[in-house]
């Protein structure tokens, strides 16, 4: 039995969906699935706690060392980043001396935000860790200055009063010219090296097979869903699921490298 863990986001769903109900070959695995949010996520693999797990870019810097970074189920691409949210238009300096909501300390989210405001020279009072689906309420309630905002939280800010300060997506990429490493598959290195290519095999075949049957899984997919709108939803999976899901490739290593080296190099 391998333990897995995904969060309920529609693009986790969507991926592993055919995963879940054997629509695909599982070469004699079974899989214990943990479905958890992104953060949960990251806090259960640095405690060792699952065999297979989506995580954090950001978040396998810190334990690379006994996990393996697989090359299928990842989120990695352009014009997908995180967004920095506020209640009124401003610019960078905004930042300064205020308290900003981060959706965990693990999450590449909260190093992108820290890596934009050591490039500005910006500092803020303080970052606020919460679950992703609560800060936009929390910001557009005055509880905190700002927030940083994921997942669904990009098609959605709008409806909460909220404008956007900063794409945390958009100036990685001019900064680095790679595509935002958001989030991966990893595996316990000491799972051995034919079962870590069974696993990745299996999660590239889950992906292949919910490309040619998107419709299949809508109903485990909205079964999770923080947010049920159709349009959402397809919007979700269409930004986060793309050819860098089926294999990261020699671009989307790089941008992993690209983040490591920057962590480093900031002492982050």
């Amino acid at each position: 039995m391998l333990s897995l863990g995904f969060s309920p986001c529609p693009n986790d769903t969507f991926i592993f969906h055919a995963l879940t109900h054997r629509a695909v070959d599982l070469r004699g695995y079974d899989f214990s699935v943990v479905i958890d949010d992104v953060e949960g996520l990251n806090r259960r693999a640095s405690a060792r706690a699952l065999n297979i797990a989506k995580v954090s870019c950001a978040a396998y810097v810190r334990f690379s060392d006994q996990y393996r970074f697989l090359q299928s189920g990842g989120a990695f691409g352009r014009g997908c980043g995180p967004l920095v949210i506020a209640r009124e238009h401003a610019g960078a300096d905004f930042l300064n001396n205020r308290t900003v909501a981060i959706p965990g300390e693990l999450t590449t989210a909260f190093l992108l935000i820290r890596l934009f405001c050591s490039a500005a020279g910006v500092e803020a009072a303080g970052f606020v860790p919460m679950v992703f689906h609560e800060i936009m309420p929390a910001v557009a309630a005055g509880r905190v200055d700002a927030g940083v905002i994921i997942h669904e939280g990009r098609f959605t800010y709008q409806n909460h009063g909220l404008r956007c300060l900063i794409d945390l997506g958009l100036w990685w990429e001019e900064a680095t010219g790679l595509p935002v490493p958001l989030g991966g598959i990893i595996a316990e290195k000491n799972l051995g090296e034919h079962v870590i290519s069974d696993a990745e095999q299996i999660i590239r075949e889950s992906v292949r097979y919910a490309f040619a049957h998107p419709e299949a899984a809508m109903p485990y997919i909205r079964d999770h869903a923080q947010e049920l709108a159709e349009d959402v939803i397809r919007r979700h999976i269409a930004l986060y699921v793309n050819d860098f899901t089926i294999s990261i490739g020699p671009e989307g290593r790089a941008a992993l490298d690209e983040l490591v080296q920057r962590a480093a190099a900031a002492r982050f």
